[in-house]
Protein backbone atom coordinates (compact mmCIF):
# COMPACT_ATOMS: atom_id res chain seq x y z
CA UNK A 1 0.00 0.00 0.00
CA UNK A 2 1.41 3.52 -0.99
CA UNK A 3 1.29 6.56 1.19
CA UNK A 4 -1.07 7.98 -1.32
CA UNK A 5 -2.95 4.92 -1.37
CA UNK A 6 -3.28 5.27 3.04
CA UNK A 7 -3.70 9.09 2.59
CA UNK A 8 -7.02 7.87 0.70
CA UNK A 9 -7.88 5.30 3.14
CA UNK A 10 -7.55 8.02 6.32
CA UNK A 11 -9.96 10.34 4.65
CA UNK A 12 -12.33 7.38 4.32
CA UNK A 13 -12.45 6.02 7.72
CA UNK A 14 -11.93 9.49 9.14
CA UNK A 15 -9.03 8.43 10.89
CA UNK A 16 -7.47 11.17 13.20
CA UNK A 17 -3.55 11.15 13.23
CA UNK A 18 -3.73 10.60 16.65
CA UNK A 19 -5.90 7.51 16.32
CA UNK A 20 -3.25 6.56 13.80
CA UNK A 21 -0.37 6.41 15.96
CA UNK A 22 -2.02 4.72 18.61
CA UNK A 23 -3.07 1.99 16.59
CA UNK A 24 0.08 2.06 14.67
CA UNK A 25 2.56 2.23 17.09
CA UNK A 26 4.54 4.94 15.01
CA UNK A 27 4.67 8.53 16.32
CA UNK A 28 3.04 11.11 16.39
CA UNK A 29 5.25 13.48 14.78
CA UNK A 30 6.22 11.11 12.20
CA UNK A 31 2.38 10.39 11.41
CA UNK A 32 2.21 14.03 11.18
CA UNK A 33 5.05 14.20 8.96
CA UNK A 34 4.61 11.46 6.60
CA UNK A 35 0.51 12.55 5.76
CA UNK A 36 1.29 15.74 5.22
CA UNK A 37 4.28 15.79 2.84
CA UNK A 38 6.94 16.95 5.24
CA UNK A 39 8.44 13.28 4.98
CA UNK A 40 8.99 11.92 1.42
CA UNK A 41 10.66 8.69 2.37
CA UNK A 42 9.77 7.13 4.82
CA UNK A 43 11.38 4.25 6.45
CA UNK A 44 10.29 0.83 5.60
CA UNK A 45 8.79 -0.56 8.81
CA UNK A 46 6.88 2.98 9.79
CA UNK A 47 4.91 2.42 6.20
CA UNK A 48 4.98 -1.10 7.15
CA UNK A 49 3.13 -0.33 10.75
CA UNK A 50 1.10 2.41 8.98
CA UNK A 51 0.10 -0.26 6.47
CA UNK A 52 -1.03 -2.60 8.70
CA UNK A 53 -3.51 0.16 10.46
CA UNK A 54 -5.35 0.24 7.35
CA UNK A 55 -5.81 -3.45 6.47
CA UNK A 56 -6.62 -4.46 9.59
CA UNK A 57 -9.57 -1.95 9.02
CA UNK A 58 -10.75 -3.17 5.89
CA UNK A 59 -13.21 -5.80 7.14
CA UNK A 60 -14.33 -3.96 9.82
CA UNK A 61 -18.02 -3.34 9.47
CA UNK A 62 -20.96 -4.39 11.34
CA UNK A 63 -23.54 -6.84 9.56
CA UNK A 64 -26.45 -7.28 11.34
CA UNK A 65 -27.65 -10.89 11.38
CA UNK A 66 -31.32 -10.67 11.43
CA UNK A 67 -31.38 -7.56 8.56
CA UNK A 68 -31.63 -8.23 5.11
CA UNK A 69 -28.81 -5.16 4.47
CA UNK A 70 -25.55 -4.20 5.77
CA UNK A 71 -24.48 -1.45 7.98
CA UNK A 72 -21.91 0.57 6.52
CA UNK A 73 -19.94 3.05 8.99
CA UNK A 74 -16.58 4.32 9.15
CA UNK A 75 -14.28 3.25 12.13
CA UNK A 76 -14.41 5.79 14.86
CA UNK A 77 -18.43 6.29 14.23
CA UNK A 78 -19.72 3.03 16.03
CA UNK A 79 -22.22 2.57 19.40
CA UNK A 80 -23.65 0.07 21.16
CA UNK A 81 -25.96 -0.17 19.14
CA UNK A 82 -23.67 -1.67 16.51
CA UNK A 83 -21.58 -3.60 19.05
CA UNK A 84 -24.96 -5.35 20.36
CA UNK A 85 -26.05 -6.38 16.69
CA UNK A 86 -23.42 -8.70 16.29
CA UNK A 87 -24.36 -12.25 16.73
CA UNK A 88 -22.92 -13.78 19.93
CA UNK A 89 -20.43 -16.14 18.55
CA UNK A 90 -18.56 -12.98 16.86
CA UNK A 91 -16.54 -11.68 19.47
CA UNK A 92 -15.70 -8.14 19.34
CA UNK A 93 -14.69 -5.14 21.08
CA UNK A 94 -15.49 -1.62 20.68
CA UNK A 95 -13.53 1.30 21.78
CA UNK A 96 -13.59 5.03 21.28
CA UNK A 97 -16.35 4.30 18.09
CA UNK A 98 -13.77 1.53 16.79
CA UNK A 99 -14.32 -2.02 16.09
CA UNK A 100 -11.74 -4.64 17.36
CA UNK A 101 -12.17 -8.56 16.17
CA UNK A 102 -11.19 -10.52 18.90
CA UNK A 103 -9.49 -13.90 17.74
CA UNK A 104 -9.82 -16.84 19.14
CA UNK A 105 -7.85 -17.13 22.42
CA UNK A 106 -4.91 -19.82 22.54
CA UNK A 107 -4.48 -22.83 24.98
CA UNK A 108 -1.81 -20.82 26.73
CA UNK A 109 -4.18 -17.49 27.11
CA UNK A 110 -6.83 -19.41 28.63
CA UNK A 111 -5.21 -21.79 30.91
CA UNK A 112 -3.14 -18.86 32.37
CA UNK A 113 -6.21 -16.59 32.63
CA UNK A 114 -8.02 -19.36 34.54
CA UNK A 115 -5.22 -20.35 36.80
CA UNK A 116 -4.73 -16.65 37.87
CA UNK A 117 -8.56 -16.25 37.89
CA UNK A 118 -8.89 -18.69 40.60
CA UNK A 119 -6.02 -17.58 42.72
CA UNK A 120 -7.22 -14.53 42.82
CA UNK A 121 -10.32 -15.93 44.19
CA UNK A 122 -8.61 -17.55 46.91
CA UNK A 123 -6.81 -14.48 48.00
CA UNK A 124 -9.85 -12.53 48.12
CA UNK A 125 -12.04 -15.06 50.06
CA UNK A 126 -8.68 -15.71 52.97
CA UNK A 127 -8.46 -12.27 53.29
CA UNK A 128 -12.29 -11.93 53.39
CA UNK A 129 -12.76 -9.22 50.99
CA UNK A 130 -15.54 -7.73 49.42
CA UNK A 131 -13.99 -7.16 45.91
CA UNK A 132 -14.96 -9.41 43.24
CA UNK A 133 -12.38 -11.15 40.65
CA UNK A 134 -14.15 -11.70 37.40
CA UNK A 135 -13.22 -13.42 33.99
CA UNK A 136 -14.15 -13.15 30.44
CA UNK A 137 -16.16 -12.99 28.41
CA UNK A 138 -17.73 -10.08 30.47
CA UNK A 139 -18.83 -7.08 28.75
CA UNK A 140 -17.75 -3.67 30.62
CA UNK A 141 -18.71 -0.37 29.81
CA UNK A 142 -15.54 1.41 30.53
CA UNK A 143 -16.31 5.03 30.33
CA UNK A 144 -20.37 4.93 30.99
CA UNK A 145 -20.67 6.22 27.25
CA UNK A 146 -22.12 4.75 24.02
CA UNK A 147 -18.66 4.15 22.29
CA UNK A 148 -16.94 1.95 24.36
CA UNK A 149 -16.92 -1.75 25.17
CA UNK A 150 -14.45 -3.77 26.46
CA UNK A 151 -13.98 -7.36 27.55
CA UNK A 152 -10.26 -7.62 29.49
CA UNK A 153 -9.15 -11.22 30.22
CA UNK A 154 -9.28 -10.88 34.23
CA UNK A 155 -10.42 -7.81 36.45
CA UNK A 156 -11.14 -7.14 40.27
CA UNK A 157 -13.96 -5.08 41.13
CA UNK A 158 -14.39 -3.98 44.08
CA UNK A 159 -17.46 -1.05 43.99
CA UNK A 160 -20.39 -3.78 43.94
CA UNK A 161 -22.40 -1.06 42.28
CA UNK A 162 -20.61 -1.23 39.30
CA UNK A 163 -21.67 -4.26 38.52
CA UNK A 164 -25.36 -4.91 36.65
CA UNK A 165 -26.82 -7.37 35.06
CA UNK A 166 -25.79 -6.85 31.67
CA UNK A 167 -22.03 -6.08 32.04
CA UNK A 168 -19.55 -4.23 34.29
CA UNK A 169 -20.66 -0.47 34.39
CA UNK A 170 -17.30 1.79 35.10
CA UNK A 171 -13.51 1.06 35.58
CA UNK A 172 -12.80 -2.32 37.47
CA UNK A 173 -10.31 -1.57 40.12
CA UNK A 174 -7.57 -3.99 38.42
CA UNK A 175 -7.12 -5.49 34.96
CA UNK A 176 -5.48 -8.31 33.31
CA UNK A 177 -4.83 -8.70 29.75
CA UNK A 178 -2.81 -11.88 28.31
CA UNK A 179 -1.37 -10.64 25.03
CA UNK A 180 -1.48 -12.72 21.83
CA UNK A 181 -0.29 -12.33 18.81
CA UNK A 182 -3.81 -10.94 16.98
CA UNK A 183 -4.19 -8.37 19.79
CA UNK A 184 -0.63 -7.08 21.06
CA UNK A 185 -0.63 -3.90 19.99
CA UNK A 186 -4.57 -2.99 20.87
CA UNK A 187 -3.55 -4.12 24.82
CA UNK A 188 -0.16 -2.80 24.77
CA UNK A 189 -1.25 0.44 23.40
CA UNK A 190 -4.58 1.62 22.98
CA UNK A 191 -6.07 -0.05 26.35
CA UNK A 192 -3.10 0.85 28.34
CA UNK A 193 -3.96 4.85 27.17
CA UNK A 194 -8.04 3.46 27.76
CA UNK A 195 -7.87 2.20 31.07
CA UNK A 196 -5.28 4.44 32.45
CA UNK A 197 -7.55 7.23 31.43
CA UNK A 198 -11.05 5.91 32.60
CA UNK A 199 -9.56 5.32 35.91
CA UNK A 200 -8.28 1.68 36.48
CA UNK A 201 -5.83 1.73 39.47
CA UNK A 202 -3.25 -1.55 38.45
CA UNK A 203 -2.90 -3.26 34.85
CA UNK A 204 -0.90 -5.94 34.14
CA UNK A 205 0.18 -7.35 30.50
CA UNK A 206 1.13 -10.67 30.00
CA UNK A 207 3.43 -11.70 27.66
CA UNK A 208 3.03 -15.43 27.55
CA UNK A 209 5.71 -15.33 24.74
CA UNK A 210 8.47 -13.21 26.27
CA UNK A 211 7.68 -14.75 29.74
CA UNK A 212 7.19 -11.26 31.14
CA UNK A 213 4.77 -9.23 33.15
CA UNK A 214 4.73 -5.57 32.78
CA UNK A 215 2.84 -4.10 35.17
CA UNK A 216 1.44 -0.85 35.36
CA UNK A 217 0.01 1.33 38.38
CA UNK A 218 -1.26 4.15 37.72
CA UNK A 219 -1.45 5.76 41.50
CA UNK A 220 1.77 5.65 41.94
CA UNK A 221 4.92 7.08 39.84
CA UNK A 222 7.93 4.80 38.28
CA UNK A 223 5.63 2.54 36.49
CA UNK A 224 5.45 0.27 34.28
CA UNK A 225 7.59 -2.55 36.83
CA UNK A 226 8.48 -5.50 34.08
CA UNK A 227 8.65 -9.41 35.93
CA UNK A 228 10.00 -12.47 34.70
CA UNK A 229 8.12 -15.51 34.84
CA UNK A 230 10.57 -16.11 37.94
CA UNK A 231 9.18 -13.51 39.82
CA UNK A 232 5.96 -13.15 42.70
CA UNK A 233 4.67 -10.21 40.98
CA UNK A 234 2.64 -7.78 43.68
CA UNK A 235 -1.03 -6.53 43.62
CA UNK A 236 -0.02 -3.21 44.89
CA UNK A 237 -3.40 -1.49 45.42
CA UNK A 238 -4.44 -4.42 47.19
CA UNK A 239 -1.92 -4.29 50.20
CA UNK A 240 1.12 -5.99 51.52
CA UNK A 241 1.18 -9.99 50.72
CA UNK A 242 -1.31 -9.99 47.80
CA UNK A 243 0.50 -11.10 44.37
CA UNK A 244 0.52 -14.07 41.72
CA UNK A 245 3.49 -15.98 41.69
CA UNK A 246 4.21 -16.75 38.30
CA UNK A 247 6.79 -19.91 38.83
CA UNK A 248 3.20 -21.60 39.61
CA UNK A 249 1.49 -19.99 36.65
CA UNK A 250 4.75 -21.13 34.44
CA UNK A 251 4.53 -24.27 36.03
CA UNK A 252 0.67 -25.02 35.28
CA UNK A 253 1.06 -23.95 31.39
CA UNK A 254 5.14 -25.83 31.09
CA UNK A 255 4.06 -28.40 29.29
CA UNK A 256 2.99 -25.91 26.20
CA UNK A 257 6.00 -25.13 26.06
CA UNK A 258 7.74 -27.80 25.89
CA UNK A 259 5.92 -29.26 23.02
Amino acid sequence: MTVQEMKERKKELGYTYEQIAELSGVPLGTVQKIFNGTTVSPRYDTVRALERVFKESEDMYVKEPAACYAVRKRQGEFTLDDYYAFPDESRVELIDGVIYDMASPSSVHQLMSGFIYTKLMEMIAARRGTCLPMISPIDVQLDCDDKTMVQPDVMIVCDRTKIINRCVYGAPDFIIEVLSKATGRKDAVVKLHKYMNAGVREYWIIDPYKKKVIAYDFENEGYPAIYGFESNVPIRFMGDGCGIDFEEVYEYVRFLYEK
